[in-house]
């Protein structure tokens, strides 16, 4: 369990007992960060992706990747942003065995609820940690709509608008990840137009939808096999 410290909104003043959420990395292990009992949290005025996010060291598998940064909501509408002490890190569990622990199984996916389009942002790239891709961050190319995350492989389109997917927005993620010669999966909070699930089946571009659980769900075939094999198939 993660531990827990006592946080000062800096504009009301209310007090809170906030302990961090544990992640899942990859491998199975849950990750946690070490939250700095000394440092006062800061209010949250605007976003970046380096303060929204912080490196992970996984304690079993030594995997390192980028998480969401600690944050609590005060009930005076201020967002706080709660400081932590180094890398996020989890212990290194005991295999009497000998075993790897980094070999098991992915577990079932831990999904974050979905409020906001950054709660959204914040699920897919959880989800595509889970599925094995590694280095996820903020993809360097624009698409027409939504927010791009990259990864070793894949080029994922996140969107969290309450239109459906168009044909246009799944061809040019495609054409994107063809210039780059990455695979692309798109996440949709509306689901798809008919014309554009058609096309992604033509094009092997994997669908999800979101759901407000912040669960993806598969909607053809690319995605069904892209979640049965993951993603060092």
């Amino acid at each position: 369990m993660s531990e827990s410290m006592s946080v000062r909104c800096p504009d009301c003043g209310r007090e809170h007992v906030y302990a961090a959420p544990a992640y899942p990395c990859a491998c199975g292990t849950p990750v946690a960060p070490a939250l700095n009992l000394r440092a006062a949290p800061t209010a949250v005025t605007h976003r970046t992706w380096d303060e929204d996010w912080v490196t992970v060291r996984c304690g079993s598998c030594g995997r390192e990747d980028q998480w969401p940064h600690p944050e609590l909501g005060c009930a005076c509408g201020t967002v706080l942003r709660v400081p932590v002490a180094g890398a996020l890190r989890s212990p290194r569990p005991r295999d009497p065995n000998g075993a790897d622990p980094s070999a098991r199984p992915r577990t079932a996916f831990k999904p974050v609820t979905i409020r906001t389009a950054r709660d959204a942002i914040t699920a897919v790239a959880l989800y595509l940690r889970w599925l094995g891709y590694q280095d996820v961050r903020r993809a360097d190319q624009r698409q027409p709509s939504g927010i791009g995350l990259a990864a070793r492989g894949v080029l994922a389109q996140v969107d969290p608008s309450v239109r459906p997917a168009s044909l246009r927005d799944v061809e040019c993620l495609w054409l994107t990840a063809m210039t780059e010669s990455t695979d692309c999966v798109y996440f949709s909070l509306a689901g798809y137009a008919n014309d554009a699930r058609d096309r992604a089946d033509g094009l092997g571009v994997s669908l999800f939808v979101l759901d407000l659980t912040g669960t993806p769900q598969p909607v053809n075939g690319a995605a069904t096999e892209l979640v049965a094999t993951g993603a060092g198939a």
